[in-house]
Protein backbone atom coordinates (compact mmCIF):
# COMPACT_ATOMS: atom_id res chain seq x y z
CA UNK A 1 0.00 0.00 0.00
CA UNK A 2 1.39 3.01 -1.02
CA UNK A 3 1.75 5.60 1.53
CA UNK A 4 0.07 8.90 0.57
CA UNK A 5 1.27 12.45 2.22
CA UNK A 6 -1.03 15.62 2.60
CA UNK A 7 -0.57 19.10 4.32
CA UNK A 8 -3.17 21.08 5.76
CA UNK A 9 -2.13 24.46 7.02
CA UNK A 10 -2.28 26.15 10.55
CA UNK A 11 -4.73 28.49 8.64
CA UNK A 12 -6.65 26.01 6.95
CA UNK A 13 -7.68 24.37 9.88
CA UNK A 14 -9.01 27.66 11.37
CA UNK A 15 -10.93 28.45 8.59
CA UNK A 16 -12.64 25.32 8.05
CA UNK A 17 -16.09 24.56 9.87
CA UNK A 18 -15.37 21.50 11.84
CA UNK A 19 -11.63 22.83 12.75
CA UNK A 20 -11.30 19.53 13.81
CA UNK A 21 -7.63 18.00 13.63
CA UNK A 22 -8.14 14.91 12.66
CA UNK A 23 -6.08 14.10 9.44
CA UNK A 24 -8.40 11.53 7.97
CA UNK A 25 -11.07 14.34 8.18
CA UNK A 26 -8.76 16.49 5.83
CA UNK A 27 -7.63 13.35 3.61
CA UNK A 28 -11.15 12.16 2.70
CA UNK A 29 -12.37 15.85 1.69
CA UNK A 30 -8.84 15.73 -0.49
CA UNK A 31 -9.75 12.66 -2.27
CA UNK A 32 -12.93 13.83 -3.30
CA UNK A 33 -11.52 17.77 -3.98
CA UNK A 34 -8.95 15.78 -6.38
CA UNK A 35 -11.70 13.44 -7.88
CA UNK A 36 -13.59 16.37 -8.92
CA UNK A 37 -10.56 18.21 -10.20
CA UNK A 38 -9.27 15.19 -12.62
CA UNK A 39 -12.45 13.82 -13.83
CA UNK A 40 -15.48 14.59 -15.32
CA UNK A 41 -17.50 13.27 -12.42
CA UNK A 42 -19.37 15.71 -10.25
CA UNK A 43 -19.46 16.11 -6.27
CA UNK A 44 -22.13 17.30 -4.50
CA UNK A 45 -23.42 17.00 -0.75
CA UNK A 46 -26.61 15.24 0.28
CA UNK A 47 -27.85 18.51 0.92
CA UNK A 48 -27.07 19.84 -2.20
CA UNK A 49 -28.79 17.21 -3.93
CA UNK A 50 -31.61 18.51 -1.35
CA UNK A 51 -32.88 14.94 -0.10
CA UNK A 52 -34.69 14.77 2.84
CA UNK A 53 -33.57 13.35 5.85
CA UNK A 54 -35.73 12.40 9.05
CA UNK A 55 -35.60 9.42 11.86
CA UNK A 56 -38.01 7.17 12.85
CA UNK A 57 -39.12 7.35 16.63
CA UNK A 58 -39.68 4.74 19.69
CA UNK A 59 -41.91 1.98 19.65
CA UNK A 60 -42.35 0.31 22.89
CA UNK A 61 -45.23 -2.03 22.29
CA UNK A 62 -45.16 -5.33 19.86
CA UNK A 63 -48.11 -7.06 18.58
CA UNK A 64 -48.49 -10.37 16.70
CA UNK A 65 -47.09 -10.38 12.94
CA UNK A 66 -50.82 -10.95 11.71
CA UNK A 67 -52.18 -7.19 13.21
CA UNK A 68 -49.02 -5.08 13.12
CA UNK A 69 -46.36 -4.31 10.24
CA UNK A 70 -42.33 -4.29 10.83
CA UNK A 71 -40.86 -1.98 12.80
CA UNK A 72 -37.12 -2.07 11.48
CA UNK A 73 -34.43 -1.22 13.36
CA UNK A 74 -30.96 -1.30 13.14
CA UNK A 75 -29.95 -4.89 12.90
CA UNK A 76 -32.73 -5.47 10.26
CA UNK A 77 -30.31 -2.79 7.82
CA UNK A 78 -28.09 -4.58 5.84
CA UNK A 79 -26.35 -4.16 2.46
CA UNK A 80 -28.98 -2.72 -0.40
CA UNK A 81 -31.52 -4.91 1.57
CA UNK A 82 -33.81 -5.44 4.67
CA UNK A 83 -33.60 -8.37 6.25
CA UNK A 84 -36.96 -10.05 6.84
CA UNK A 85 -36.32 -12.94 8.96
CA UNK A 86 -39.06 -13.70 10.96
CA UNK A 87 -36.32 -14.35 13.75
CA UNK A 88 -34.94 -10.41 12.90
CA UNK A 89 -38.14 -8.64 12.59
CA UNK A 90 -40.79 -7.28 15.49
CA UNK A 91 -44.51 -5.77 14.27
CA UNK A 92 -46.21 -2.57 15.59
CA UNK A 93 -49.09 -1.54 15.48
CA UNK A 94 -49.96 0.88 11.81
CA UNK A 95 -51.43 3.50 13.69
CA UNK A 96 -48.21 5.41 13.72
CA UNK A 97 -47.20 9.06 12.10
CA UNK A 98 -46.88 8.71 8.37
CA UNK A 99 -43.38 10.51 8.74
CA UNK A 100 -41.71 7.49 10.43
CA UNK A 101 -43.08 5.16 7.85
CA UNK A 102 -41.41 4.20 5.33
CA UNK A 103 -42.15 4.11 0.93
CA UNK A 104 -41.01 2.42 -1.96
CA UNK A 105 -37.89 3.79 -2.96
CA UNK A 106 -36.89 5.26 0.59
CA UNK A 107 -33.34 4.63 1.79
CA UNK A 108 -32.77 3.75 5.57
CA UNK A 109 -29.56 3.39 7.50
CA UNK A 110 -28.55 3.01 10.74
CA UNK A 111 -27.64 6.71 12.35
CA UNK A 112 -26.22 5.08 15.54
CA UNK A 113 -24.00 1.76 16.38
CA UNK A 114 -21.81 0.65 18.98
CA UNK A 115 -18.66 1.05 16.37
CA UNK A 116 -18.06 3.37 13.72
CA UNK A 117 -17.10 -0.24 11.64
CA UNK A 118 -20.87 -1.05 11.39
CA UNK A 119 -22.28 2.86 11.18
CA UNK A 120 -24.38 4.03 8.36
CA UNK A 121 -25.35 0.59 6.54
CA UNK A 122 -28.42 1.08 4.16
CA UNK A 123 -31.05 -0.29 2.82
CA UNK A 124 -33.39 0.19 -0.07
CA UNK A 125 -37.21 -0.30 0.69
CA UNK A 126 -38.95 -2.11 -2.46
CA UNK A 127 -42.67 -2.24 -2.34
CA UNK A 128 -43.26 -5.40 -0.07
CA UNK A 129 -42.23 -3.28 2.73
CA UNK A 130 -43.81 -0.13 1.93
CA UNK A 131 -45.79 1.01 5.59
CA UNK A 132 -42.76 -0.46 7.62
CA UNK A 133 -42.11 1.52 10.79
CA UNK A 134 -38.84 2.54 11.61
CA UNK A 135 -37.10 3.09 14.73
CA UNK A 136 -35.55 6.04 16.70
CA UNK A 137 -31.59 5.09 15.69
CA UNK A 138 -32.67 4.96 11.89
CA UNK A 139 -32.51 7.96 9.32
CA UNK A 140 -35.03 7.92 6.47
CA UNK A 141 -33.38 9.56 3.20
CA UNK A 142 -35.88 10.08 0.26
CA UNK A 143 -34.23 11.83 -2.71
CA UNK A 144 -35.91 13.64 -5.46
CA UNK A 145 -35.10 14.09 -9.37
CA UNK A 146 -31.77 15.44 -8.38
CA UNK A 147 -30.32 11.97 -7.70
CA UNK A 148 -31.49 8.55 -8.55
CA UNK A 149 -32.39 6.45 -5.28
CA UNK A 150 -30.63 3.52 -6.92
CA UNK A 151 -27.36 5.05 -7.76
CA UNK A 152 -27.47 7.00 -4.64
CA UNK A 153 -28.09 3.15 -2.47
CA UNK A 154 -25.27 2.04 -4.70
CA UNK A 155 -22.92 4.81 -3.34
CA UNK A 156 -23.77 4.32 -0.08
CA UNK A 157 -22.60 0.89 -0.34
CA UNK A 158 -19.16 1.36 -1.59
CA UNK A 159 -15.84 2.26 0.52
CA UNK A 160 -16.22 5.71 -0.71
CA UNK A 161 -19.06 6.47 1.56
CA UNK A 162 -17.82 4.04 4.26
CA UNK A 163 -14.61 6.52 4.68
CA UNK A 164 -16.86 9.50 5.51
CA UNK A 165 -19.21 7.29 8.11
CA UNK A 166 -15.76 6.66 9.69
CA UNK A 167 -15.26 10.08 10.84
CA UNK A 168 -18.64 10.43 12.88
CA UNK A 169 -19.26 11.45 15.84
CA UNK A 170 -18.33 9.55 18.94
CA UNK A 171 -20.77 9.40 22.09
CA UNK A 172 -20.38 8.39 25.47
CA UNK A 173 -21.29 4.85 24.77
CA UNK A 174 -22.26 4.70 21.05
CA UNK A 175 -21.09 6.32 17.30
CA UNK A 176 -24.04 8.34 15.78
CA UNK A 177 -23.94 10.34 12.33
CA UNK A 178 -26.17 12.66 13.08
CA UNK A 179 -28.48 14.55 10.39
CA UNK A 180 -26.29 17.29 10.34
CA UNK A 181 -23.12 15.24 9.20
CA UNK A 182 -24.70 13.41 7.01
CA UNK A 183 -25.83 16.23 5.08
CA UNK A 184 -22.66 16.88 4.70
CA UNK A 185 -21.85 13.39 3.16
CA UNK A 186 -20.08 14.02 -0.16
CA UNK A 187 -21.38 12.00 -3.39
CA UNK A 188 -20.08 11.74 -6.65
CA UNK A 189 -21.96 11.53 -9.45
CA UNK A 190 -20.18 9.74 -12.73
CA UNK A 191 -21.22 10.47 -16.30
CA UNK A 192 -25.19 9.47 -17.16
CA UNK A 193 -24.11 6.26 -19.00
CA UNK A 194 -22.18 4.48 -15.63
CA UNK A 195 -25.63 5.81 -13.67
CA UNK A 196 -27.79 4.27 -16.07
CA UNK A 197 -25.81 0.87 -16.32
CA UNK A 198 -25.44 1.06 -11.85
CA UNK A 199 -29.54 2.21 -11.57
CA UNK A 200 -30.21 -1.34 -13.93
CA UNK A 201 -28.17 -3.57 -11.55
CA UNK A 202 -29.22 -2.08 -8.32
CA UNK A 203 -32.98 -2.85 -9.50
CA UNK A 204 -32.00 -6.31 -10.74
CA UNK A 205 -31.17 -6.39 -6.78
CA UNK A 206 -33.92 -5.23 -5.50
CA UNK A 207 -35.80 -7.97 -7.75
CA UNK A 208 -34.00 -11.03 -7.27
CA UNK A 209 -33.66 -10.35 -3.36
CA UNK A 210 -37.50 -10.62 -3.31
CA UNK A 211 -37.96 -13.44 -5.99
CA UNK A 212 -35.25 -15.66 -3.96
CA UNK A 213 -37.27 -14.80 -0.55
CA UNK A 214 -40.47 -15.88 -1.98
CA UNK A 215 -38.90 -19.37 -3.34
CA UNK A 216 -37.86 -20.10 0.10
CA UNK A 217 -40.84 -19.10 2.09
CA UNK A 218 -42.89 -21.14 -0.85
CA UNK A 219 -40.60 -24.38 -0.17
CA UNK A 220 -41.27 -23.42 3.69
CA UNK A 221 -44.92 -24.19 2.88
CA UNK A 222 -44.95 -26.89 1.10
CA UNK A 223 -42.97 -28.76 3.97
CA UNK A 224 -45.22 -27.58 6.58
CA UNK A 225 -48.25 -28.83 4.56
CA UNK A 226 -46.54 -32.05 4.50
CA UNK A 227 -45.86 -32.28 7.80
CA UNK A 228 -49.32 -31.04 8.43
CA UNK A 229 -49.03 -30.53 12.62
CA UNK A 230 -52.29 -30.95 14.45
CA UNK A 231 -50.69 -30.39 17.77
CA UNK A 232 -51.12 -27.21 19.17
CA UNK A 233 -50.77 -27.65 22.84
CA UNK A 234 -50.64 -24.48 24.71
CA UNK A 235 -50.88 -25.28 28.30
CA UNK A 236 -48.93 -23.19 30.69
CA UNK A 237 -49.29 -25.64 33.53
CA UNK A 238 -47.61 -29.18 33.24
CA UNK A 239 -45.66 -32.12 34.86
CA UNK A 240 -42.93 -34.22 33.96
CA UNK A 241 -41.60 -37.25 35.08
CA UNK A 242 -38.28 -37.47 36.60
CA UNK A 243 -37.28 -40.22 34.71
CA UNK A 244 -38.21 -38.35 31.37
CA UNK A 245 -35.88 -35.62 32.64
CA UNK A 246 -33.15 -37.51 33.37
CA UNK A 247 -33.39 -39.24 29.41
CA UNK A 248 -33.75 -35.94 27.77
CA UNK A 249 -30.69 -35.35 29.60
CA UNK A 250 -31.63 -31.02 30.31
CA UNK A 251 -33.00 -30.43 33.59
CA UNK A 252 -35.25 -26.90 32.94
CA UNK A 253 -38.69 -26.59 31.88
CA UNK A 254 -38.61 -25.24 28.28
CA UNK A 255 -36.87 -28.22 27.17
CA UNK A 256 -40.02 -30.51 28.39
CA UNK A 257 -42.58 -27.84 27.23
CA UNK A 258 -45.82 -29.52 25.65
CA UNK A 259 -45.66 -27.29 22.49
CA UNK A 260 -42.14 -28.58 21.71
CA UNK A 261 -42.83 -32.54 23.07
CA UNK A 262 -46.00 -32.60 21.22
CA UNK A 263 -44.66 -31.71 18.14
CA UNK A 264 -41.74 -33.59 17.86
CA UNK A 265 -43.57 -37.03 19.08
CA UNK A 266 -46.20 -35.98 16.08
CA UNK A 267 -42.99 -35.94 13.36
CA UNK A 268 -41.83 -39.08 15.03
CA UNK A 269 -44.91 -41.28 14.80
CA UNK A 270 -46.36 -40.04 11.14
CA UNK A 271 -42.69 -40.18 9.55
CA UNK A 272 -39.74 -42.06 9.19
CA UNK A 273 -37.17 -39.93 10.60
CA UNK A 274 -33.31 -40.02 10.61
CA UNK A 275 -30.66 -38.65 13.33
CA UNK A 276 -28.66 -35.39 11.87
CA UNK A 277 -25.66 -37.35 12.54
CA UNK A 278 -26.39 -39.83 10.71
CA UNK A 279 -26.87 -38.01 7.12
CA UNK A 280 -24.22 -35.58 7.72
CA UNK A 281 -21.08 -34.21 8.81
CA UNK A 282 -21.04 -31.31 11.73
CA UNK A 283 -18.17 -28.93 12.26
CA UNK A 284 -18.18 -26.42 14.63
CA UNK A 285 -16.77 -22.67 14.02
CA UNK A 286 -13.77 -20.87 15.25
CA UNK A 287 -13.14 -18.17 17.36
CA UNK A 288 -10.34 -15.79 15.88
CA UNK A 289 -9.99 -13.73 18.39
CA UNK A 290 -10.77 -10.03 17.77
CA UNK A 291 -7.40 -8.84 17.65
CA UNK A 292 -7.44 -10.65 14.46
CA UNK A 293 -10.47 -8.79 13.05
CA UNK A 294 -9.97 -6.57 10.15
CA UNK A 295 -12.49 -3.75 9.44
CA UNK A 296 -13.61 -3.25 5.36
CA UNK A 297 -11.78 -0.33 4.88
CA UNK A 298 -8.48 -2.11 5.74
CA UNK A 299 -8.72 -5.52 4.66
CA UNK A 300 -6.55 -6.86 1.90
CA UNK A 301 -7.70 -8.35 -1.42
CA UNK A 302 -7.84 -12.15 -0.82
CA UNK A 303 -9.16 -11.60 2.84
CA UNK A 304 -11.94 -13.73 4.09
CA UNK A 305 -15.00 -13.00 5.65
CA UNK A 306 -15.84 -13.33 9.54
CA UNK A 307 -19.48 -14.39 9.58
CA UNK A 308 -21.05 -14.36 12.79
CA UNK A 309 -24.41 -14.90 13.76
CA UNK A 310 -25.00 -11.08 13.39
CA UNK A 311 -24.16 -11.70 9.70
CA UNK A 312 -27.06 -13.78 8.01
CA UNK A 313 -29.35 -12.01 6.50
CA UNK A 314 -32.07 -13.58 4.76
CA UNK A 315 -31.13 -16.92 5.09
CA UNK A 316 -27.72 -16.16 3.27
CA UNK A 317 -24.18 -14.53 4.61
CA UNK A 318 -23.75 -11.02 4.37
CA UNK A 319 -21.53 -10.46 1.55
CA UNK A 320 -20.14 -7.47 3.36
CA UNK A 321 -20.01 -8.64 7.29
CA UNK A 322 -18.70 -6.45 10.18
CA UNK A 323 -15.18 -8.24 9.77
CA UNK A 324 -13.15 -9.95 7.95
CA UNK A 325 -9.79 -12.09 8.56
CA UNK A 326 -6.18 -11.87 6.50
CA UNK A 327 -6.31 -14.70 4.29
CA UNK A 328 -3.02 -15.69 5.87
CA UNK A 329 -4.63 -16.69 9.13
CA UNK A 330 -7.69 -18.23 7.68
CA UNK A 331 -6.18 -20.32 5.45
CA UNK A 332 -4.40 -21.67 8.04
CA UNK A 333 -6.77 -22.26 10.14
CA UNK A 334 -8.13 -25.14 7.61
CA UNK A 335 -12.08 -24.03 8.79
CA UNK A 336 -12.94 -22.09 5.56
CA UNK A 337 -16.67 -22.61 5.04
CA UNK A 338 -17.26 -24.48 1.37
CA UNK A 339 -19.94 -23.57 -1.18
CA UNK A 340 -23.41 -25.73 -0.62
CA UNK A 341 -22.63 -26.46 2.66
CA UNK A 342 -25.38 -25.52 5.56
CA UNK A 343 -24.51 -23.41 8.44
CA UNK A 344 -26.49 -23.10 11.63
CA UNK A 345 -26.26 -21.14 14.76
CA UNK A 346 -25.98 -22.60 17.66
CA UNK A 347 -24.40 -19.61 20.20
CA UNK A 348 -26.87 -16.40 20.97
CA UNK A 349 -29.72 -16.26 18.31
CA UNK A 350 -30.24 -20.11 18.09
CA UNK A 351 -31.21 -21.76 14.54
CA UNK A 352 -29.89 -19.25 11.91
CA UNK A 353 -29.36 -20.96 8.81
CA UNK A 354 -28.11 -19.99 5.60
CA UNK A 355 -26.42 -22.13 2.36
CA UNK A 356 -22.32 -20.91 1.20
CA UNK A 357 -23.00 -19.32 -1.62
CA UNK A 358 -19.58 -19.41 -4.59
CA UNK A 359 -19.59 -15.55 -3.75
CA UNK A 360 -18.50 -16.51 0.04
CA UNK A 361 -15.28 -16.29 1.24
CA UNK A 362 -15.49 -16.92 4.42
CA UNK A 363 -14.43 -18.29 8.00
CA UNK A 364 -17.63 -19.27 10.28
CA UNK A 365 -17.26 -18.08 13.85
CA UNK A 366 -17.66 -20.35 17.01
CA UNK A 367 -21.58 -19.70 17.22
CA UNK A 368 -22.27 -21.68 14.10
CA UNK A 369 -21.65 -25.47 13.36
CA UNK A 370 -21.21 -26.25 9.33
CA UNK A 371 -23.36 -29.16 8.29
CA UNK A 372 -22.51 -31.54 4.75
CA UNK A 373 -24.28 -34.21 4.02
CA UNK A 374 -22.61 -37.63 3.67
CA UNK A 375 -23.09 -40.55 1.55
CA UNK A 376 -25.94 -41.95 4.00
CA UNK A 377 -27.95 -38.96 2.90
CA UNK A 378 -28.63 -40.24 -0.68
CA UNK A 379 -30.22 -43.52 0.43
CA UNK A 380 -33.06 -41.02 2.00
CA UNK A 381 -33.88 -39.25 -0.70
CA UNK A 382 -32.01 -36.10 1.45
CA UNK A 383 -30.57 -33.28 -0.71
CA UNK A 384 -29.07 -30.55 1.26
CA UNK A 385 -31.57 -28.15 -0.06
CA UNK A 386 -34.34 -30.62 1.70
CA UNK A 387 -32.05 -30.32 4.94
CA UNK A 388 -31.98 -26.36 4.62
CA UNK A 389 -35.85 -26.13 4.41
CA UNK A 390 -36.18 -29.06 7.43
CA UNK A 391 -33.88 -26.74 9.38
CA UNK A 392 -35.18 -23.90 8.60
CA UNK A 393 -38.95 -24.45 9.60
CA UNK A 394 -39.92 -24.15 13.28
CA UNK A 395 -41.35 -27.19 13.90
CA UNK A 396 -38.53 -29.62 11.96
CA UNK A 397 -35.62 -27.41 12.91
CA UNK A 398 -35.75 -24.63 15.49
CA UNK A 399 -38.57 -26.33 17.92
CA UNK A 400 -36.28 -29.23 18.37
CA UNK A 401 -32.89 -26.87 18.67
CA UNK A 402 -34.48 -25.13 20.78
CA UNK A 403 -35.38 -27.66 22.86
CA UNK A 404 -31.95 -28.43 23.18
CA UNK A 405 -30.64 -25.45 24.18
CA UNK A 406 -29.42 -23.83 27.60
CA UNK A 407 -28.22 -21.43 29.04
CA UNK A 408 -24.27 -21.12 29.27
CA UNK A 409 -23.09 -18.30 31.94
CA UNK A 410 -25.22 -15.42 29.76
CA UNK A 411 -26.27 -16.82 26.13
CA UNK A 412 -28.03 -19.74 24.93
CA UNK A 413 -25.85 -22.28 23.66
CA UNK A 414 -26.94 -25.77 21.85
CA UNK A 415 -24.29 -28.54 22.19
CA UNK A 416 -23.14 -30.13 18.86
CA UNK A 417 -23.91 -33.66 20.49
CA UNK A 418 -27.05 -32.44 21.33
CA UNK A 419 -27.87 -30.73 17.59
CA UNK A 420 -26.98 -34.48 15.94
CA UNK A 421 -29.50 -36.40 17.95
CA UNK A 422 -32.41 -33.98 15.91
CA UNK A 423 -34.14 -36.45 13.80
CA UNK A 424 -34.98 -35.20 9.90
CA UNK A 425 -38.13 -36.49 8.83
CA UNK A 426 -38.67 -37.81 5.46
CA UNK A 427 -41.44 -36.50 3.23
CA UNK A 428 -42.83 -37.86 0.15
CA UNK A 429 -40.25 -38.06 -3.04
CA UNK A 430 -41.79 -35.57 -5.08
CA UNK A 431 -42.35 -32.73 -2.21
CA UNK A 432 -38.41 -33.35 -1.60
CA UNK A 433 -37.85 -32.35 -5.17
CA UNK A 434 -40.13 -29.62 -5.28
CA UNK A 435 -38.16 -28.02 -2.19
CA UNK A 436 -35.34 -29.25 -3.71
CA UNK A 437 -36.01 -27.31 -7.18
CA UNK A 438 -37.22 -24.17 -4.94
CA UNK A 439 -33.97 -23.83 -3.24
CA UNK A 440 -31.90 -24.32 -6.11
CA UNK A 441 -33.09 -21.69 -7.80
CA UNK A 442 -34.22 -19.12 -4.63
CA UNK A 443 -29.75 -20.05 -4.32
CA UNK A 444 -29.29 -18.99 -8.41
CA UNK A 445 -31.03 -15.33 -7.53
CA UNK A 446 -28.56 -15.35 -4.70
CA UNK A 447 -26.12 -15.95 -6.62
CA UNK A 448 -26.80 -13.36 -9.27
CA UNK A 449 -27.50 -11.14 -6.69
CA UNK A 450 -24.20 -11.26 -4.72
CA UNK A 451 -22.23 -11.14 -8.02
CA UNK A 452 -24.36 -7.46 -8.97
CA UNK A 453 -23.62 -6.37 -5.64
CA UNK A 454 -19.66 -7.09 -6.04
CA UNK A 455 -19.68 -5.33 -9.76
CA UNK A 456 -21.26 -2.20 -8.55
CA UNK A 457 -18.62 -2.06 -5.34
CA UNK A 458 -15.81 -2.54 -7.99
CA UNK A 459 -17.27 0.10 -10.33
CA UNK A 460 -17.79 2.81 -7.56
CA UNK A 461 -14.85 2.32 -6.12
CA UNK A 462 -12.18 2.22 -9.25
CA UNK A 463 -12.89 5.67 -9.38
CA UNK A 464 -10.16 5.90 -6.60
CA UNK A 465 -8.09 5.54 -9.46
CA UNK A 466 -8.59 8.34 -11.39
CA UNK A 467 -6.78 10.45 -7.97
Amino acid sequence: MSLKLLTINKIGIAISKEKRLDAAYYFVNAVFDELEKKSSCKVKTLDELRVRISSGSYVDTYINKQDGVPYLRVGNIKPFTIDEQDKSLVFVSSNVPEKIKVKENDLIMGRTQATVEKLGVASLIDKYIEGSVISQHVSKVTTDNNISPFYLIGFLNSKFYKAQTSLATHGDTRVELTHSQLRKVRVFIPNEEVVKNIEGKVKKIIETNRHSIYKINEAKRILKHDIDIISNNKNKYFSVSLSTIQDFGIWNSRSHLPKYVDIENEINSKFETVPLEKISSIEKGIEIGSDNYQTELFKEDGDYAFIRTSDITNYEVDIFPDYFVSRTIAESLNNTAEAGEIIFSKDGIIGETAIISKYDKVVIGSGFVKIKLNSDAFSYNITPEYLFTILLLDETGFFPAIRRTVIASTIPHLRVERLKKIRIPIVDKDSIDKITELIKEAYELKDEKKKLIIEIRKEIDSYYNII
